[in-house]
C-alpha cells in the first residue's frame, strides 16, 4: 500500500489550495477527484468574484477568511500572473426604502476591517456609471474578478512542481482509521496517509459517510440551492459589478463581468432536491425584471440562459445563513482528519486562507 503524508479529497479550488499548502510545505500529497477533470463543480459554476468581505456575520469564519483570503488571492494572482482585475462593485439601493440597508452594510463591513467603502448619492453614481438607475449606492473598490479556471491551473501547476499528484476519476469510496493514520480506498487502490482532508464540496457529506470511525452526529445536513445565470450578448455600459441589496439566501441577482468583457446576470436561488444544472428559459422574465431595477435600458433580447451552479447549504430556506464548517480533531476527536462542509460563497475568495487554516488544523497547530 502506497503511503503519503496527505490525501485531499476533491479538486475544486479549495481542495487544490489545500493541496498546494501541503506540497509547498514539503509534504507528499495526493488529490483524489471523482470527475474527469478538476474544478467542474462549485468552482466553475459561480460568479468568479473576489469578494471584499461586506456581507457576513460578525466574527464568522466567512467574514474572517474572506478578508484574509481576498488579500492572499490578489497577491497570489499578481505573483503568478493569474488573470484578475480589481474592478470594484456598486451595491445599489433601487428604492428609497433600501438606503438604510446600505448604511447597515457599511457599518458592519467597517467593523470587520473593510475600510475603503464609499457611500455615493445618485448624482455621484451617475458620474461614474451613467447607465445605472438607483437612489444611492455603496462603492467597494476592493471587489474584483478572477479567471477561476486559470487560478486552479496555477494551483495545480504549483502542486505538481512540488511533487504532488492529481488522480482523476478516483472517487474515495471508503476511509478507515488505522493505528498510524488513515487508509483511503479509491479507484481500486488503497492509499495510506497521515492526514485526510475532505474538501469534496457537494459530496462532502457523502465522503464523511464513508468514514467508519466518524460518529454520525458531526456530519451536518446538506441542502441544495441552485443558482441560474443568464448571459448578456454584447457589451454592457458598466465597468463595475452591480449588486442589489442582499436578499434571503444570497446576494441577489446581480450583474458581473468576466475577464473577456462578457456580462451575466445571476444567480437567482431555487431550492432543489437533486443536482441538476439545467437552466429553464422560462426564468428569463424574472431576470429581466431584476436587471431593470438598476438598468432600465437592458435589452431582453440579448439575455439567454447561461449556466447554473449548486450551493451546498447547511440550512434550509428561511433559516439564518450558516457559517463555513471546518471540522477538525476538536469536533470529531480524530487526529489528522479535517472535514469541510458548506463551503459556498465566498469560498473562492477565501480559498487560500481556508487552506492555511486546514493545514494548521490537520497538523494539530490550530483549532476550528
Amino acid at each position: 500500500m502506497e503511503r503519503i503524508d496527505a490525501v485531499v479529497i476533491g479538486a475544486g479550488v479549495v481542495g487544490l489550495a489545500v493541496a498546494r499548502s501541503f506540497a509547498t510545505a514539503g509534504r507528499s500529497v495526493l488529490i483524489l477527484e471523482r470527475e474527469r477533470d478538476f474544478g467542474t463543480g462549485i468552482s466553475s459554476r459561480n460568479s468568479e468574484v473576489i469578494h471584499a468581505g461586506l456581507h457576513y456575520a460578525p466574527g464568522s469564519l466567512k467574514e474572517r477568511l474572506c478578508i484574509e483570503g481576498r488579500d492572499l488571492l490578489y497577491a497570489y494572482c499578481a505573483a503568478r500572473d493569474v488573470a484578475h482585475r480589481r474592478c470594484g462593485k456598486l451595491i445599489v439601493a433601487s428604492e428609497p426604502g433600501e438606503i438604510d440597508a446600505l448604511a447597515a452594510i457599511e457599518t458592519r463591513a467597517r467593523a470587520a476591517g473593510v475600510d475603503d467603502l464609499q457611500p455615493l448619492d445618485r448624482r455621484r453614481v451617475q458620474a461614474i456609471e451613467p447607465a445605472l438607475r438607483c437612489e444611492a449606492a455603496l462603492l467597494s473598490p476592493s471587489t474584483g474578478i478572477v479567471d477561476a479556471r486559470a487560478l486552479m491551473l496555477s494551483l495545480l501547476g504549483e502542486i505538481e512542481d512540488h511533487g504532488g499528484l492529481l488522480a482523476r476519476e478516483a472517487a474515495a469510496t471508503r476511509i478507515e482509521r488505522e493505528r498510524d493514520g488513515w487508509t483511503v480506498h479509491a479507484g481500486g487502490e488503497r492509499i495510506g496517509a497521515a492526514i485526510v482532508v475532505n474538501a469534496a464540496g457537494l459530496g462532502a457529506q457523502a465522503v464523511a459517510a464513508t468514514l467508519k470511525a466518524l460518529p454520525a452526529v458531526p456530519v451536518p445536513p446538506l441542502f441544495l440551492a441552485r443558482g441560474c445565470y443568464f448571459a448578456y450578448s454584447g457589451r454592457v455600459p458598466f465597468s463595475r459589478l452591480i449588486y442589489p441589496v442582499p436578499v434571503s439566501g444570497g446576494l441577489g441577482t446581480h450583474l458581473t463581468l468576466d475577464m473577456a468583457g462578457g456580462a451575466r446576470f445571476g444567480p437567482d436561488i431555487e431550492w432543489v432536491d437533486t443536482i441538476d444544472y439545467r437552466v429553464d428559459p422560462a426564468r428569463k422574465p424574472a431576470f429581466v425584471a431584476a436587471a431593470r431595477r438598476f438598468w432600465p435600458d437592458v435589452d431582453p433580447d440579448r439575455l439567454a440562459p447561461g449556466y447554473a451552479g449548486i450551493r451546498p447549504k447547511l440550512v434550509g430556506p428561511g433559516e439564518r445563513a450558516a457559517d463555513f464548517m471546518i471540522q477538525g480533531e476538536g469536533e470529531h476527536g480524530l487526529p489528522g482528519l479535517v472535514n469541510l462542509f458548506g463551503i459556498e460563497s465566498p469560498g473562492l475568495t477565501s480559498s487560500l486562507a481556508i487552506a492555511e487554516r486546514v493545514v494548521a488544523m490537520a497538523e494539530g497547530k490550530q483549532q476550528a
